[in-house]
């Protein structure tokens, strides 16, 4: 992971959206065995979702497996209460949240704790500083951020350097087919300053898999069907153009014999600025499917043909 000796699987289970949240206990516990037995040792929460209901469920069912067997990341920043510290980056709210994160994980310690988001409203000395006492206390182990701009990453870590504190290890970006803006500036500098990548919605909420056929509405059941969770794909990526593109992505899959999730995970791990891809799954046999991207290799051919369809932006992102 980045500059880091630390080794995470290059899958990684996620916890968005359905673990403790629309995936029900029984589908949770068996989503977590399927990964772990594939040899998934990387676990990705957030206090947030679903306002600690992951972290709790997680914490239920990771009691089955040695923790020294296990990297577990959190994150904090977002709102967990109604009061004016109950949400950023400040010494109070990430010193309260990771203990609570810790209590509903069942854990002594996370091995990475994250940024979910930058705060402007607080210093960034102090948000170091506070990872920095996590970590003295044994708290944490490293610490990362989350959809951090390039220079504030720079700036984070010339200030860890310049107190004596614990640099920044690792990086949570989207990054998918659909979404390839962290390769202008994000991959660079992480690159430069040791920091490596979990990278999220390899599959663009779903977009990647196919499921979504051009001039049809989305079939019951799935994401892009359902207004709880279908405010991201609908906004970044729902077109009649990704459609059809996500038919021709099937069809490259299954010449190769996979399925086209695994080709979108599969893609997104020929990046040497990619640690893991942190992949969810709503039902077992998803995980069952997305786990096996790992032993994926990409032909130069294939890879060709998936630039040329999907080529990097030339502006920069709009949410």
């Amino acid at each position: 992971m980045g500059g880091s000796g630390l080794k995470l699987s290059s899958i990684g289970l996620g916890s968005y959206l359905t673990i403790g949240y629309k995936a029900d206990d029984d589908t949770s516990k068996k989503t977590i065995r399927i990964a772990y037995d594939a040899g998934v040792n990387f676990i990705d929460t957030a206090n947030a979702y679903n306002k600690g209901g992951a972290e709790t469920v997680l914490g239920k069912y990771l009691k089955d497996y040695t923790r020294s067997s296990l990297v577990i990341l959190s994150k904090v920043w977002a709102p967990m209460g109604p009061g004016p510290n109950d949400k950023g980056l400040s010494a109070k709210h990430i010193f309260e949240q990771c203990h609570a994160s810790l209590e509903r994980l069942g854990t002594d310690y996370l091995d990475i704790y994250m940024c979910h988001r930058p705060d402007p409203t607080t210093p960034l000395e102090e948000t170091i500083r506070a990872m920095e006492m996590l970590a003295q206390q044994g708290k944490i182990l490293y610490w990362g951020c989350s959809e951090w701009p390039p220079a504030l990453m720079v700036k984070a870590q010339a200030i860890a350097k310049e107190i004596g504190a614990r640099p920044l290890r690792v990086n949570e970006p989207r990054y998918s087919l659909l979404y390839r803006y962290p390769e202008a500036e994000v991959f660079p500098t992480t690159g430069s300053e040791g920091i490596g990548n979990v990278i999220f919605s390899p599959l663009a909420h779903g977009m990647l898999t196919g499921k979504y056929r051009p001039g049809e509405e989305a079939p019951p059941g799935t994401r892009a069907a359902d207004p709880d969770q279908n405010a991201i794909i609908k906004d970044l990526y729902w077109s009649e153009e990704n459609k059809q593109k996500g038919q021709e992505v099937a069809a490259l899959a299954k010449d190769m014999g996979i399925t086209a999730a695994q080709l979108a995970i599969a893609w997104c791990l020929r990046r040497n600025e990619v640690t893991s891809v942190i992949v969810g799954a709503m039902r077992v046999e998803q995980m069952e499917d997305n786990v096996k991207a790992g032993d994926v290799d990409v032909p130069d051919e294939v890879a060709e043909k998936l630039e040329a369809m999907y080529p990097p932006p030339s502006d920069t992102p709009t949410a």
